[in-house]
């Protein structure tokens, strides 16, 4: 079943998810919907406050080697997932967000990381992830903490909008965005880098 996807200005993106300490058939059934969401949506990633559930887990789908065209996809379904190893190398990327349609941002990010996290059967998960893989972990696992990509941008701005001129503060944006999400044109999507076109 695909899922409304909440939008920015919305109280539940702003809050800290709360951790599953059951995981049983409607867990999994709301992972299974969130990817049917996600690609519905052209996405790469969604968490779960996204539609609206405030609790702690995030589907990703991303190509298993991004390097090669076409490659098979893989997907991720992580239960309280939390980031336990960042290396010390950071990049700056550009994201989108399902949740602020419209708009993309450059975003400083950890260019590796290590998860830590539960499958939907309960069993341990350990994901290495590196390049924008990373970044969509990164992304959301922050949408867990009620952080959004627009509190971690240097700029934010429209895709169709040439960056280096047009580009606002990330202040002016994000208030932009905050308060009229509904005049902003239908964005990318989630979690998946701006350039290529993948949002997450």
């Amino acid at each position: 079943m695909i899922l409304d996807i909440v939008q920015i200005g919305d109280p539940v993106l702003r809050r800290k998810a709360h951790k599953i300490t059951q995981i049983d058939r409607d867990i999994r059934l709301l992972a299974e919907d969130m990817v049917e969401t996600l690609r519905d949506s052209g996405g790469v990633g969604l968490a779960a406050p996204q539609v609206g559930e405030s609790i702690r887990m995030i589907v990703v789908e991303y190509p298993e080697d991004d390097s090669v065209e076409d490659s098979p996809k893989k997907t991720y379904k992580v239960i309280n997932p939390e980031i336990i190893w960042r290396s010390e190398e950071t990049v700056d990327g550009d994201e989108g967000c399902l949740s602020i349609p419209g708009y993309v941002g450059t975003v400083t990010r950890n260019e590796s990381i290590k998860v830590k996290g539960l499958s939907v059967f309960g069993r341990p998960l350990k994901i290495s992830a590196s390049g924008w893989l990373a970044r969509i972990f990164q992304h959301e696992i922050d949408h867990l903490e009620g952080i959004c990509y627009i509190d971690r941008a240097t700029a934010i701005y429209q895709p169709s909008e040439e960056k280096e001129d047009n580009s606002e503060s990330a202040d002016e944006a994000a208030a932009d965005s905050a308060e009229t999400p509904a005049a902003a044109p239908k964005a990318a999507a989630e979690a998946q880098p701006a350039s290529p076109e993948t949002q997450a």
